[in-house]
């Protein structure tokens, strides 16, 4: 399946932390991370994500190519970093900002993490259709990038989950919004509690994946859903819409979880913070490890 690449329209700007492809054929628009760095959300990375969510909302659900125009049918987020989907928030970051209890810079990281997935969660006020395709680990605020879509597809082997209660905070940028308007607020509780890393095969098995693709066939899994959904794609999208004017998360709810998450940070302590940084070494350290292992396979 061709990818066009680096056209004109939404896909002629050069990106650090992002790469954009778009398939013709059937009008998938690929947004994939591509962090060079250990793959977590860093302010950079939300800045350019925030102006490509500009970008497709301001496209108004069309691409031109060569004289073209195609329609954008399908927004697709994955990863290009092997193993790994997100690390989820810069915990080094928020480190330094509760012990210098910098209030002002950590509602602006919110702030700025809400910019992004709002857009997102609302399909880019377009009709068209999101999907989460994870190939590897979500964690925190990168497990909360995949619940914004409407289709989560994953490998076996991947693993998701929400970690931040080990040092005493919470995921603060919609996680329990989303998950409770998924699965109810007792299994949301449970899950955001318990710290637990769960697996692609026990989030399926809890209707959070919606589809479990083998490892490795990811990608061709986004396709064979694409195409499955060809003939009912109109009373799909549907549906979506009255989900969301059913049950809505607003912009303002998630300020206010926004504020509560604030507050909660600079409460913790040193001996809460000192977890939180040996946390980050061992991500770092599973992370190089991941990359190793897939350089050498």
């Amino acid at each position: 399946m061709e990818l066009i690449s680096d056209t004109k329209a939404l896909l002629d700007t050069k990106y650090t932390q992002i790469a954009t492809e778009f398939n013709a054929e059937h009008g998938v628009l690929w947004t994939q991370l591509k962090q060079d760095e250990v793959p977590c959300v860093t302010l950079q990375f939300l800045k350019e994500l925030q102006h490509h969510h500009d970008s497709i909302e301001n496209s108004g659900g069309q691409l031109w190519i060569d004289g073209d125009m195609h329609v954008i049918r399908y927004s697709v987020s994955s990863s290009l970093t092997p193993g790994v989907f997100s690390l989820g928030g810069q915990l080094s970051l928020f480190g330094e900002l509760i012990r210098t209890k910098n209030r002002d810079a950590l509602m602006h990281y919110g702030i700025e993490c809400i910019n992004m997935l709002f857009p997102r969660m609302n399909r880019f006020y377009l009709p068209l259709t999101t999907i989460a395709l994870v190939q590897g680990d979500a964690l925190g605020g990168g497990f909360e990038g995949i619940l914004v879509s409407d289709v989560i597809i994953a490998e076996r082997g991947s693993q998701m989950g929400f970690p931040e209660i080990l040092f005493n905070l919470f995921p603060g940028m919609g996680a329990y919004n989303l998950l409770a308007r998924k699965v109810g607020t007792a299994l949301a509780e449970k899950m955001i509690l318990g710290g637990r890393i769960y697996s692609a095969e026990e989030l399926h098995e809890m209707g959070i994946v919606d589809v479990l693709a083998e490892s490795g066939a990811g990608i061709q899994a986004v396709y064979d859903f694409v195409k499955k959904q060809e003939r009912r794609a109109n009373g799909f999208r549907a549906i979506q819409q009255v989900r969301q004017r059913y049950n809505p998360v607003t912009y303002e709810e998630l300020m206010d979880v926004i504020r509560i998450w604030v507050d909660a940070a600079l409460r913790l302590n040193e001996k809460d913070l000192k977890v939180m940084d040996r946390f980050v070494r061992s991500q770092e350290r599973a992370y190089l490890t991941k990359q190793e292992e897939y350089l050498t396979a």
